[in-house]
């Protein structure tokens, strides 16, 4: 009987190990991870845009049904994420940072609904200030990262700085991080807490850190950074995915945003690894997708290979249970957009303020004039191309009138300075003519858009960017287009005829994001140093520029806006026909 006890014993072991030699063989060898990222959102939460009032092509609502659809296929082996500017742009978002404050932001209760897993800061959070972004950060399910973003005087990070995520034994690091170009665009008061740091030599500070502590499988980069160039100093640089692909190594991938450039590429770095960036560009249209697949070699996970494309969302439906469940957070924001809070005696548009004077850019300057009691006002079309029709005006329309949250400035500049800073914005704009059938407009040879529906002919594009094509109020000056660069712009006199000294120290009024720099008309163009920007502010609003708007509106409730700016283009037998023949190229009138 011990015999034959022992020989089952012997039997029972070698079962076990058989079974266990089975299971140990089964063990999968090879894994695939799906990560789904958007960037750049800017309030696109409903197939709906509230400004126009009319159906939208993106939406989280439609990524939302493209999660959906993918989660039956990969289950909890996917991953999706965000990567900032996600509470500035639309309505949507503007009424939960400044009126809906006592609730959870709805960027939160969606992303919290979608499954988001890690998200990032954006330049346009900072801008919602201190109260609002920290506000988003809490109220997430999820962590938001930014390792390159500190509490201002200290080592210590103000938000986590990277996230690891561990599924099916595999470990998925995330690195976040937010452009260091804050200040060039944003008010201390907006951010005074916070500094922001370079991000290549943050990269690779966590790039070593997580692979001692962590030593993860695969590290994806989650930057709110365009692909390269923007604002480059001695000490950062704006967008630079590209240079943190090649430089940095150890990032499998690289999700990326900030420039709204859908990008599709691989960056070789100095190890000889193609490292995939991707970019789903902006508005929720686009979601950027990552198939990672990896391989077990030595007992230790590692990335063999990675698709990345961009998908189109905009031909799903909207996912109908995140429309029921938002759809009274959509009314309440219909609602409040469709307040009436005044009249307008004349149309506005933005069509006009490329080829001289004209009623928009009247009312901008009127209103910063008037607020501020300045004596002199910049300003630039926020709009490519927007109008505001006659009549009833209601809140969606200050979201055409006016598209970013900048506060009022109003700043001490010499007026040499003033001239200056025309000088570079004509520089942008302004085409040198030297025959009456020269363009007026500085267009950009090398790009149009995909063409007139009706010629089939492209339109021609602004070689720079419009919101930095300021004009002034409070002066009377002629730009003369056949004389170069720097040489062009001649202001006569003060606009109620007292003359103009260039010596003199004047009050100007500018929006929050000229004053800290953007554009670089203060400091490249007038030749004021960034870090003497902030000493030169005389006074700041305490709220943006759009809640001065709508308030100025309703206290006058009929706006008939009349002519403040004196200027124009010279020689006009030249100019005024090229401005017309340009119009027709931008806009054309059919």
């Amino acid at each position: 009987m011990p015999f034959i006890m022992k020989k089952s014993v012997f039997y029972l072991s070698i079962t076990a190990f058989a079974a266990l030699f089975a299971l140990t063989s089964c063990k999968p060898k090879e894994l695939e991870f799906r990560i789904v990222g958007t960037s750049d959102v800017h309030g696109n939460y409903y197939p709906y845009d509230f400004v126009a009032d009319r159906p939208a092509a993106g939406s989280l609502a439609r990524v939302q049904s493209f999660l959906r659809e993918q989660r039956a296929t990969w289950g909890d082996r996917l991953i999706y994420v965000d990567n900032g500017d996600i509470i500035q742009g639309q309505p949507t978002s503007y009424y939960y940072n400044t009126v809906a404050v006592g609730t959870p932001h709805l960027a939160d209760q969606m992303l919290n609904y979608m499954g988001c897993e890690i998200g990032t800061l954006g330049n346009h959070e900072i801008e919602t200030g201190g109260t609002t972004y920290q506000r988003y950060i809490l109220d997430a399910d999820f962590p938001i990262l930014g390792a390159n973003i500190i509490l201002d005087g200290t080592d210590h990070n103000f938000i986590p700085p990277y996230k690891v995520i561990e599924r099916h034994g595999v470990k998925i690091a995330f690195i976040g991080m937010l452009t260091p170009a804050i200040p060039n665009w944003l008010p201390r008061e907006l951010w005074r807490e916070l500094k922001f740091l370079d991000i290549e030599s943050s990269a690779r500070q966590w790039m070593a850190y997580v692979k001692e502590k962590v030593q993860p499988d695969v590290i994806i980069g989650v930057f709110h950074s365009g692909l390269n160039g923007g604002i480059t100093t001695d000490s950062y640089t704006e967008n630079a995915t590209e240079q943190v692909a090649r430089e940095v190594p150890g990032f499998d991938a690289i999700i990326f945003g900030h420039d709204h450039r859908l990008c599709c590429d691989s960056v070789v770095n100095t190890e000889g690894k193609a490292v995939p960036i991707i970019n789903p560009a902006n508005g929720a249209r686009y979601v950027s997708q990552l198939t990672l697949t990896l391989k077990k070699e030595h007992g230790k996970w590692a990335a063999k290979h990675t698709d990345a494309v961009n998908v189109p969302v905009t031909d799903y439906d909207s996912d109908p249970d995140f429309m029921t469940t938002f759809a009274p957070q959509m009314e309440e924001v219909k609602k409040y957009v469709s307040k009436r809070i005044g009249t307008f005696t004349a149309p506005l548009t933005t069509q006009d303020a490329y080829f001289g004077p004209c009623p928009f850019m009247d009312f901008i300057h009127q209103m910063q004039l008037d607020i501020t009691s300045a004596d002199i006002s910049l300003a630039a079309p926020l709009s490519l191309n927007a109008t505001i029709k006659a009549g009833d005006v209601y809140v969606r329309d200050m979201f055409n009138l006016y598209r970013y949250e900048n506060m009022l400035y109003t700043m001490l500049l010499k007026g040499s300075e003033v001239r200056d800073h025309l000088e570079m914005s004509y520089a942008l704009w302004a085409n040198q003519m030297r025959s009456a059938n020269d363009h007026l407009i500085l267009f950009d040879e090398n790009a149009s858009d995909n063409g007139d529906k009706n010629t089939g002919k492209g339109r021609p594009k602004f070689k720079n960017i419009y919101y930095n094509f300021d004009t002034a109020a409070g002066i009377r000056y002629e730009v003369d287009v056949t004389k170069p660069i720097g040489q062009r712009v001649r202001i006569l006199s003060m606009a109620d005829g007292r003359p103009f000294d260039p010596s003199q120290t004047y009050r100007v009024a500018v929006n929050s994001y000229r004053g800290n720099g953007g554009g670089e008309l203060l400091t490249r163009g007038a030749g004021i140093p960034q870090e003497e920007l902030r000493s030169r502010v005389d006074y700041s609003t305490d709220a943006d520029l759009r809640f001065y708007m709508l308030s100025y509106i309703e206290a006058r409730d009929t706006i008939a806006p009349r002519p403040v700016c004196q200027w124009r283009f010279v020689p006009e037998k030249w100019t005024i026909p090229a401005a017309q023949r340009d119009k027709e190229l931008l806009f054309p009138s059919h």
